[in-house]
């Protein structure tokens, strides 16, 4: 493990960017940044524009390791290279942590929880991973409902497969999320809390891993978390909140930092003017760090 980098993600002030979007939500990706569907003919063609669009992103002024810590990469991205550089190098050359997405997306719906579908080639990931220089991994779940033996299922899982992830000199982000409109979004948390506590007590020293969770209805209540030994960095997603939204939860919790994506990336366009997409960036960018780092 790289020790500056570790102690950057811990210690850092910023957030971190998800540029991770899969093959099942690449299309809408690119539509949201006015690449439609009949400018790519196959998915080769898709993820090069994708690329495109992401090597934009990363190599603008705006995109400062003053203000982010970390990135986390979809596989294309992380075999694609940046100014000939592969993707996780000229990030780290940029002073940003590389973290790559390991998940295969969701399984059906069940006891109110999707699970991960299996990650049969986990391990040969993690090889590649390491060849590229990447720092951790990210693998997300989704929580609908209080269900706490699903919910149990979930974290059981996270950790099951995050300590693969440790085992290959790796740091896992952590990533069950709480659908935003579960009507009971509150008790899924409480469970959840409970649920993650439990796993992360029974991590030996030099087990650490991060969590990536959607921000709390109730202030502060992820608190006993950022707070464990075990937790580098607790990290937020927007899960479907405005930019604007997302930001003032995100201000009501100590010691959590974003980790967006589309609230990122929302008002970038392929057709503007590199001053323009340079500009539009920036605002995301240090509205999202002023929300990671001033609390109310």
């Amino acid at each position: 493990m790289n020790k500056s980098q570790f102690d950057k993600m811990k210690n850092g002030k910023g957030f971190i960017a998800a540029l991770d979007q899969s093959g099942g939500s690449t299309p809408k990706a690119l539509a949201a940044y006015g690449v439609l569907e009949d400018s790519y003919s196959n998915e080769d063609e898709m993820f090069d524009k994708v690329h495109e669009m992401r090597t934009r992103i990363i190599t603008s002024p705006a995109f400062s390791p003053d203000s982010i810590l970390g990135v986390i990469l979809f596989e294309q991205t992380m075999d694609s290279e940046i100014q000939g550089q592969y993707t996780a190098d000229y990030l780290a050359d940029k002073g940003i942590v590389p973290f790559l997405k390991v998940d295969k997306g969701l399984a059906e719906e069940k006891d109110g929880v999707q699970l991960m579908k299996p990650i049969n080639d986990l391990e040969e990931t993690l090889r590649r991973a390491n060849e590229r220089n990447i720092f951790g991994t990210k693998m997300r779940s989704v929580i609908h409902e209080p269900d706490k033996n699903g919910i149990k299922q979930v974290v059981q899982q996270q950790f099951e497969i995050g300590k693969r992830i440790i085992a290959a000199g790796l740091v896992p982000i952590i990533e069950p999320e709480v659908n935003i409109h579960s009507e009971q979004k509150e008790k899924s948390e409480e469970i959840l809390c409970h649920e993650l506590i439990e796993h992360l007590n029974n991590l030996s020293e030099g087990e650490d891993v991060m969590l990536k969770l959607t921000i709390p209805t109730k202030a502060n209540a992820y608190k006993e978390l950022i707070d464990h030994p075990r937790v580098v960095r607790v990290v937020a997603l927007s899960g479907g909140y405005s930019r604007e939204e997302a930001n003032e939860k995100l201000k009501e919790n100590d010691g959590m930092i974003a980790s967006f994506s589309r609230a990122l990336a929302a008002d970038l366009n392929v057709n503007q003017s590199q001053d323009e997409f340079d500009a539009a960036l920036k605002k995301a960018v240090d509205s999202i760090y002023e929300a990671s780092v001033h609390k109310k």
